[in-house]
């Protein structure tokens, strides 16, 4: 690989991990599995070891889980770092940690268990009486005290029948698969979003703010390691563990020691034959040194023991028949397939539907109906398909191809040009629509307070709105809003009509943001705004026209004018314009003198003190221009944190990079 290919490749992989960091870690929202994460931890890791001049202090190879949030309780320091597991996948990694172990110890006792699939705590206990409860939170300085809701799970050992001075002990809060079940049965009932899985559901109840809500879903606990203890000499894991049982102290069950290697891995297989009965979720294997003076020999490093490693289980397969392939459309107009299939049990779970992804997907694996398909559990949650057993296929048999009108609403399908989504672009398609409407009254386009995700249901269910216009009628129908308490009582629904009615003197650049065509975004919206004045002259322009506004690419341009050239979104617009929507941009006047005045921003990162839209309304109202690409002609760059590659582009063209402190300085000029 070439050095820049090199250096794009770790931007990327860094930026994509981290993303996932914070789905797994604050938001308790994963979006792959555990085994597809660790692939990707092992290439950075390996690039990483091939170009160390490459590594970063905020790389994740160098952090350790994710980081501490006030949601729960107050941020507690951590005594003990709760640094994350060294992940192995096959037998020969596996052996080699045996073998290293035993090189540099000599004679060697390891314990193999079960790697539970949950939220890890440190529980303190002084003087024998339980005290507190800390999440990981970023592994190494702080986590979030949740003893509150640790005290009414009854795994957690109150109180001591020995009283050392003071033990801290690290265990793993789960749920089982029946507890999940009744969780799930009663958000159901009640109409409330159910969880995706045990792992998401217990790390959000052990987070919430009413300890009531914690004891009625029954949260479990596993205890797997001795943290710290004064007042009490233990010198092992299987004597911290006899210390822990005395104690009434609640430990992983079923661990093996071994000896030698091969008696590890047929612990390890062991814990495999027996994951599918067990009545919660494990994600591995842990093979740990027994004898805590041989740990403290083996050290650590800046994230992981080098005296455990976590094996991770190749995902379980199923083979099924694949009854037929149902085509739904997204809130974006995405089409989706989904496979339908016979119904079959993965990892405690009854399972009949996965995704196909796209045409490309299907293609790559010739997926027919009638076939039998591979189905497995992408880390114990997601289904999906890993291939096709074709000399099961039926004789009668054809490829399978998407259709090419939208299933809902008839409308021509358009595939993205160099990606593999197919999409449905009518903006008015009923499938689609209430996401259109939640973008039109959103934040970065028309900003009406009070209309979302609540209320814009509602009206679409009660008949009040078919088109984004309807919404400027619904002061004629105030009575019958009230009377379905579509926005609650009469104070706060003449609030969001007021609204309503002030969204009306918006700059079109927000109504352009609202409309929804692909690719016009804020950004973009503003280019052209500025570019043509308004929206009227937007809509009467060519497409060699629409070419001429910097940033604006091919494909945007031709979805601007295919908008424009749609009848009903013509008659859509003329709706708008006649209810006294603005259409047409003020010319405004700046102090020439400004240090802001004509100068391209671009903004990157996330800032603390404004939104994004916040701070390129600030620096526009003061003559700025907030550009989305960074090009030779941009002035600033304003990083916040987690800026990417932007930040690295105007690194490498010289521009000058703004910190937020900065940006607050120019603002106050």
């Amino acid at each position: 690989m070439d050095i820049s290919s090199v250096k794009a490749e770790l931007i990327a992989l860094r930026r994509e991990i981290k993303r996932h960091n914070k789905k797994y870690y604050e938001q308790d929202a994963p979006e792959i599995s555990d085994y597809e994460y660790d692939k990707l931890m092992t290439r950075l890791e390996t690039l990483e070891a091939e170009y160390p001049e490459f590594i970063t202090a905020t790389s994740p190879t160098q952090t350790v889980g994710g980081s501490a949030r006030r949601t729960a309780g107050k941020i507690v320091a951590h005594d003990v770092p709760m640094l994350s597991l060294q992940d192995v996948f096959n037998r020969e990694d596996v052996e080699n940690f045996v073998n290293d172990a035993m090189e540099k110890l000599g004679a060697t006792e390891f314990v193999v268990e079960e790697k539970i699939d949950g939220l890890s705590v440190a529980l303190r206990y002084v003087d024998g009486k339980f005290t507190q409860a800390i999440t990981r939170g970023d592994g190494i300085n702080h986590g979030e005290d949740v003893t509150q809701n640790a005290e009414v799970i009854d795994d957690v050992a109150k109180e001591l029948i020995d009283t050392p001075k003071y033990l801290e002990i690290r265990g793993e809060v789960y749920m089982t698969h029946e507890a999940f079940d009744a969780v799930n049965v009663r958000q159901e009932k009640l109409g409330l979003k159910t969880f995706a899985n045990p792992r998401n559901c217990a790390a959000g109840t052990l987070r919430q703010l009413d300890s009531r809500i914690v004891k009625e879903r029954h949260l479990s606990l596993f205890v797997f390691n001795l943290q710290k203890i004064d007042g009490a000499e233990i010198d092992s894991h299987t004597a911290a563990y006899d210390f822990m049982k005395r104690n009434g102290i609640k430990i992983i069950n079923n661990y093996a020691v071994c000896k030698n290697f091969a008696e590890v891995w047929q612990a390890i297989e062991d814990i495999g034959k027996r994951r599918d009965g067990l009545s919660y979720d494990i994600d591995g294997a842990v093979v740990k040194v027994n004898d805590f003076a041989q740990r403290e020999q083996l050290g650590t490093t800046s994230k992981f023991p080098r005296w455990a490693v976590a094996y991770k289980y190749p995902p379980t397969e199923r083979e099924t028949i694949l009854r037929d392939i149902e085509v739904s459309v997204g809130r974006t107009g995405r089409i989706t397939p989904t496979a339908i299939f016979d119904a079959i049990s993965l990892n405690g779970t009854t399972v009949e539907r996965a995704t196909l992804h796209n045409q490309d997907f299907i293609d790559s694996l010739d997926i027919r109906i009638g076939d039998t398909i591979r189905v497995y559990k992408s880390g114990e949650i997601i289904p999906r398909i890993s291939g096709v057993d074709i000399s099961k296929r039926p004789k009668i048999s054809v490829p399978y191809k998407l259709p090419e009108l939208c299933p809902v609403c008839g409308h021509k399908l358009e595939r993205e040009e160099n990606a593999a989504a197919v999409r449905c672009i009518n903006p008015n398609c009923p499938a689609q629509f209430e996401n259109h409407l939640l973008n039109f009254v959103g934040r970065s386009a028309m900003d009406i307070k009070g209309l979302g995700e609540t209320s814009v249901p509602k009206l679409i269910e009660n008949d009040f709105v078919r088109t984004v216009a309807d919404i400027y009628e619904l002061h004629n129908h105030r009575a019958e809003l009230l009377d379905k308490k579509i926005f609650g009582r009469e104070k706060s629904t003449d609030k969001i009509l007021a609204a309503i009615e002030d969204s009306k003197k918006n700059n079109p650049s927000r109504l352009l943001t609202g409309l929804g065509i692909d690719g016009v975004g804020s950004g973009a919206a503003r280019d052209l705004i500025n570019h043509f004045g308004g929206i009227d002259e937007i809509s009467a322009a060519t497409l060699d026209e629409l070419l001429q506004v910097p940033d604006i690419g091919e494909v945007t341009a031709r979805h601007v004018r295919e908008f424009f050239d749609d009848e009903d979104n013509i008659k859509i617009l003329n709706d708008l314009r006649n209810f006294g929507l603005t259409f047409t941009a003020e010319k405004k006047t700046f102090d020439t003198d400004s240090p802001i005045a004509g100068k391209i921003f671009v903004l990157t990162g996330t800032l603390d003190s404004y939104t994004r839209e916040e701070a390129t309304t600030l620096l526009e109202e003061r003559g700025g221009i907030v550009k989305t690409t960074v090009g030779k002609k941009t002035d600033y760059v304003i990083a916040g944190d987690d800026a990417g590659s932007k930040l690295t582009k105007a690194q490498s063209l010289g521009v000058k990079i703004l910190s937020e402190n900065d940006l607050k300085k120019l603002l106050e000029v």
